[in-house]
């Protein structure tokens, strides 16, 4: 299993489609295994998904997300679970032991002119749900 999240300074980076970085673990028997930590090289929303399947990913992990993404995520049949927030490790270790708490209907809506901070529903000029 390959989990990847959403990441920025060690913590579950808050929009999906803005990710510089990932950190995507390697898993076996419910254990990380190794993580390595990947630059996006300027992908950006819909272009992430193909960007987490070539790294063979099949289990997303973060924030904010939008529709479109959420649309491309489901297509390239990698699992997510956003509305997460906290230390990127603590929260795999969270998911790997079953007691992670995620929004399975997180969505943002968009129309921003500054930062915002979607995994606490903070989101400024956009709402997530």
């Amino acid at each position: 299993m390959k989990i990847a999240v959403t990441y920025e300074n060690e913590q579950i980076f808050q929009h999906f489609g803005h990710s510089k970085q990932f950190k995507i673990y390697n898993v076996e028997d419910k254990k990380i295994v190794s993580s390595e930590v990947v630059d996006t090289n300027g992908s950006g929303h819909g272009a992430l998904a193909g960007f987490l399947k070539e790294h063979k990913v099949d289990t997303l992990i973060c924030g904010g997300i939008g529709g479109g993404a959420k649309t491309a995520l489901a297509n390239a049949d990698i699992t997510l679970y956003g509305g997460v927030s906290g230390n990127s490790d603590e929260v795999v270790n969270e998911f790997l032991s079953g007691k992670l708490q995620y929004n399975p209907n997180i969505e943002c809506s968009h129309h921003h002119k500054g930062e915002h901070n979607c995994g606490n529903n903070g989101c400024g000029e956009h709402s997530c749900k």
